[in-house]
């Protein structure tokens, strides 16, 4: 199984937009990761969002560049601040290639606990609109297999 984490775009701070719509910048650097995976084919079964207007805004375009089996969903328990427990114990039962776009500390918190088993081991510096791939082997253990940011990209 592989599990891409994305930190959503850059977004628009709460006092100008309370919605906090994705920047201009946010949307450019999500569409650069999403032309970056188009070229590489990458598939998953579903990917899934917070339900917060930029994280939505991310999955949605990064979906123009990944082939997405199933759906792209808003997803409960994946707000920044939300526990990691019940999304760690789900994916404990998956097998299927997942892309989750979320928020910070929520990912930190969650790769950190499923490669180093501690959430606060911050084994992951995210940045606004990169990837990281996990992967998780037969003996069901965790590993990071690549990350890419926008700033890396043309």
């Amino acid at each position: 199984m592989q599990l891409y984490l994305v930190q959503h775009g850059q977004a628009k701070s709460e006092d100008v937009d309370p919605d906090r719509h994705l920047t201009e910048k946010g949307q450019n650097d999500v569409k650069k990761i999403s032309f970056f995976l188009k070229k590489y084919g990458l598939s998953v079964d579903a990917i899934w969002h917070s339900g917060k207007t930029r994280a939505a805004q991310t999955a949605d375009i990064l979906a123009s560049g990944v082939v997405v089996n199933q759906a792209i969903a808003q997803h409960d328990g994946l707000k920044p601040n939300d526990a990691i427990g019940p999304l760690r114990e789900e994916l404990v039962k998956a097998d299927e290639d997942l892309m989750i776009v979320g928020h910070l500390p929520f990912l930190s918190k969650l790769a950190s606990a499923i490669v180093a088993n501690s959430e606060s081991a911050d084994v992951i510096t995210f940045q606004q609109g990169g990837i990281v791939c996990l992967e998780q082997n037969e003996e069901l253990a965790w590993s990071i297999r690549w990350m890419v940011i926008p700033e890396l990209l043309p």
